[in-house]
């Protein structure tokens, strides 16, 4: 039996909790509508919060589940950057962080507005995947937007990849760190071995004195 599809409306940073096992909870379903199965919007009152509003839901008041998207991909926005979704102390132009994503994308310039850290453990292949998938998210055309299904399809699939890559890099990294560890210890027995030789020649030397005198007339 299919589930009615619901629109939450008021996806926000604030608004998605983590448990003990850091698994995302949606919370605050007070603005969310249901959608007729035979419908692809309904209209109703503007209802949301600025800066995560879908701008097309804004201008014509038809909510549909791509409103839900383009609100989701703001929330990235803020993760990938540590920025507002508004902030008047940035430039007018760029006071809206979504759009002025947009531009710097279109531009070839997304890299200076991503937290160092952020790109240097996901890497740029990784970080373009989810730049390309967000700037769909964000277009002003609902129709042009990704479902959340796919959204979640491609976000899942970094997680795996990444997910492996890092095992990877931890097994290379036990496996160089078990190489010193030998070579360490190949260091710290060399003079001994090489003490012990001394010994076994030293004694060697006294057995073969102690034979030649053995045999000299008394």
């Amino acid at each position: 039996m299919s589930s009615i599809p619901i629109i939450h409306r008021d996806i926000k940073s604030s608004n998605i909790l983590l448990d003990e096992n850091f698994v995302a909870k949606i919370a605050d379903f007070g603005a969310s509508r249901s959608v007729p199965f035979d419908q692809t919007h309904i209209t109703t009152l503007i209802q949301g919060t600025i800066g995560y509003l879908d701008p097309e839901y804004f201008q014509t008041s038809q909510l549909t589940e791509k409103s839900d998207v383009y609100s989701f991909r703001v929330v990235l926005a803020e993760l990938l950057t540590r920025q507002k979704p508004i902030s008047v102390a940035r430039p007018e132009e760029s006071c809206n962080l979504a759009m002025h994503l947009v531009v710097l994308f279109n531009e070839g310039r997304l890299l200076q507005e991503i937290e160092p850290h952020i790109l240097a453990e996901a890497g740029e292949e990784q970080f373009y995947v989810v730049a390309q998938l967000s700037v769909r998210c964000l277009n002003v055309k609902g129709e042009e937007r990704p479902s959340m299904k796919e959204v979640a399809s491609v976000l899942d699939g970094l997680r795996r990849s990444f997910t492996m890559e890092h095992t990877i890099r931890r097994k290379d990294e036990l496996l160089h760190k078990s190489s010193e560890q030998e070579e360490h210890l190949l260091c710290e027995t060399g003079p001994i071995s090489t003490l012990q030789s001394s010994e076994i020649s030293i004694e060697c030397s006294m057995d073969d004195e102690m034979l030649s005198s053995s045999h000299m007339p008394r």
